[in-house]
């Protein structure tokens, strides 16, 4: 018999019964939280779940589909390892801070879902979920939508859009998203949650993710395979860089003279701070870095050389103007970061980029190194290894003198000279300075406060600094301190999570402090009251616009602003929304407070009223310009000489090509 010949049989053979593959009938909201209970990242041998919970503010468009889903799921906890926990929200956009906080102090290893109504609450998703793609960080969005099957049209705060019968409100979402898709038949479900999960477990891709999903299709039952609610691991890859740009930009940094690196949110992301720390041990780079990369290296690190760009340090900046290679790595090079491309303006200067993604790694026509950071920098150390490169003493010498000279100036600025007085801005940072260890973590987004952060305050840990200024976005704070909170905590200890805010930044969106009473969060609000949006006034005058509209008082005569104080008391608004508060009116009694809102097991609220500083007492001017076009034509006098200031500042820029 030939081997191809088929076998014969003594008798005929029994036709093969067919076994469907086994299914599960559930609704298509129970079948997506099903499936996100199941999913895991991996990343050095390190599991944890991708959807660790799911925050939700319940209206018509997701009350009866992914609420009773979360029933189903067990949020009460009932011990499976498969349950979904729910978090109740006040906010729909500061829910999706908080996952976005979440996330970030998770090291985008593990996430968190956000669900709301259709209508307002998709809307409302939208700042959230713009900050989450900007800062490269993940969370998945689950908002209503219209129904798929259109019984009634239109329905309730449904947009009409008459040259376009597809379209909703969450199309707004399209934008702001990695990954978005809506879900008009349940099997489309499939694909569509694969996908997302593959966005979210990107490092490259990841940020915002939308699902949107028909309230009626939510209610929907189908019959699913179970291999849909299979254990599935995402591995989080650390792609290493190519040999060809690794050998490019091995030459172009033993070809350097003055190299600086700037150190930017991909260095935390990937975890390479230990990795970055034996880079400059072997070579002797200083390391300045963004508002996201502050903390790649503690503060007082000989090769730190603090904030670079236009919230920098002097030491920095100056570092920047010289160079004849900037090595960035994991950073966006955002306009903060190149004083709106006016500092790196050496005429030799040249860029290496390793970044995890193309996109970046290209810009400002840099030799490219695409790889994960920590990866990029073993290679990069392992390939100088012998050769000898280490910077010219006399450069190392140079910047830590600088910096011993900027910490001088650092010291000054804390400096409290008189304790019954009340404290300006600085003077708050240096207090809670001098109280924190490395435990704690400090958590700002926008106004004055990141500039004098970023110049001022001394980093004591990779993960202690967290000032979001991707998108600069008033309100983050709070909630993303929660979220914060919720990624640190270790059965009953929590470290100290402090949201620091301004009264224009409480004002835009306190709601959270509810949640974190309903939680028991330690949450350790700080609020600086100045009586208007101080970073802008400044900016405001800086252009000529002479402070208008920025300071909270009464109108006057004329019908301006520059009345009496506006009498709102944010102490008394805090406390009434559960939070114990502890009034500070001088340094003495700031220290004070500080101390015990530390040692406190619950929210806690400090407030004090800050002084405006005068040119000595005050922080240390911007180091570097940043560009806000002033008024081409104008009859004030001070946009007049706003303008003249302006175009002397912007015949400093250069293209880097």
């Amino acid at each position: 018999m030939s081997p191809t010949s088929p076998a014969r049989s003594a008798s005929p053979a029994s036709p093969k019964k067919h076994h469907p593959a086994p299914t599960r009938r559930l609704t298509t909201a129970q079948a997506l939280v099903a499936f996100l209970a199941r999913q895991y990242t991996e990343r050095d041998g390190r599991r944890q779940r991708l959807i660790s919970a799911t925050w939700g503010i319940f209206g018509h468009g997701n009350v009866a589909g992914i609420g009773q889903a979360l029933v189903e799921a067990g949020h009460g906890g009932n011990g499976s390892a498969h349950r979904m926990p729910y978090l109740q929200g006040r906010n729909e956009q500061a829910m999706v801070h908080a996952a976005v906080g979440y996330a970030r102090q998770s090291g985008r290893l593990s996430a968190q879902a956000v669900t709301t109504s259709i209508g307002p609450g998709a809307t409302n998703l939208v700042t959230g979920a713009a900050l989450a793609t900007i800062n490269r960080l993940p969370v998945l969005l689950l908002p209503g939508d219209t129904f798929a099957t259109r019984p009634a049209d239109p329905v309730l705060q449904q947009l009409e859009v008459p040259y376009a019968g597809d379209v909703s409100v969450n199309d707004c979402l399209r934008p702001v998203s990695r990954y978005f898709d809506r879900i008009t038949r349940p099997e489309a479900l499939i694909p569509a949650a694969l996908q997302a999960m593959r966005v979210l477990a990107d490092p490259a891709e990841t940020g915002a993710v939308t699902l949107a999903l028909p309230q009626d299709v939510q209610a929907e039952a189908y019959d699913w395979p179970e291999e849909f609610f299979a254990e599935r691991d995402w591995h989080i890859r650390r792609p290493a860089p190519d040999t060809h740009e690794l050998d490019a930009a091995v030459r172009a940094i033993r070809s350097a003279r003055r190299p600086l690196i700037v150190a930017g949110g991909g260095v935390r992301h990937s975890a390479a701070e230990e990795t970055l720390a034996a880079f400059t041990a072997a070579t002797r780079i200083p390391v300045a870095s963004t508002q996201a990369g502050k903390g790649a290296l503690r503060h007082d690190h000989p090769a730190d050389v603090g904030g670079i760009g236009h919230t920098g340090t002097a030491t920095a900046n100056e570092l920047a103007r010289t160079a004849d290679l900037v090595i960035g790595i994991g950073t966006r090079f955002s306009d903060f970061t190149t004083a709106s491309g006016t500092l790196f303006s050496n005429p030799a200067v040249r860029f290496l980029h390793l970044n995890i993604t193309a996109f970046d790694a290209h810009k400002l026509a840099a030799l490219p190194l695409v790889a994960d950071a920590r990866a990029g920098l073993e290679a990069l150390t392992a390939a100088l290894a012998g050769r000898g490169y280490r910077v010219d003493p006399a450069y190392e010498t140079e910047y830590t003198g600088a910096k011993e000279a900027w910490e001088e100036r650092v010291e000054a600025s804390f400096a409290t000279p008189d304790p019954t007085a009340r404290p300006t801005q600085n003077q708050v940072l240096g207090l809670l300075d001098d109280l924190v260890t490395e435990e704690d973590i400090l958590i700002n987004a926008a106004g004055s406060l990141p500039g004098d952060l970023h110049k001022l305050w001394r980093t004591r840990s990779r993960d202690q600094y967290h000032v979001e200024y991707g998108y600069s976005c008033m309100g983050y704070e709070i909630p993303a301190a929660i979220g914060v909170l919720l990624a640190t905590g270790t059965g009953q200890r929590t470290r100290p999570v402090w949201a620091l805010v301004g009264d224009g930044t409480y004002l835009m969106n306190p709601t959270e402090i509810v949640t974190a009473v309903q939680e028991n969060l330690p949450l350790k609000l700080l609020i600086l009251q100045n009586h208007g949006y101080a970073s802008i006034g400044g900016l405001s005058e800086s252009v000529g616009a002479e402070r208008f509209g920025t300071a909270y008082r009464h109108r006057d005569a004329d019908g301006g602003f520059t009345g009496p104080p506006l009498p709102v008391d944010l102490a008394a608004n805090a406390a009434s929304l559960g939070l114990r508060v502890l009034r500070a009116a001088t340094v003495d009694d700031l220290r004070k407070a500080l101390s015990e809102a530390r040692d406190a097991e619950g929210p806690t609220c400090v407030y004090v009223e800050t002084e405006t500083p005068d040119t000595v007492s005050g922080p240390p001017p911007a180091q570097a310009w940043w560009d806000v076009p002033v008024a081409e034509t104008a009859s004030r006098p001070a946009a007049v000489k706003a303008r003249e200031e302006y175009d002397r500042q912007v015949a400093a820029r250069r293209r880097h090509l």
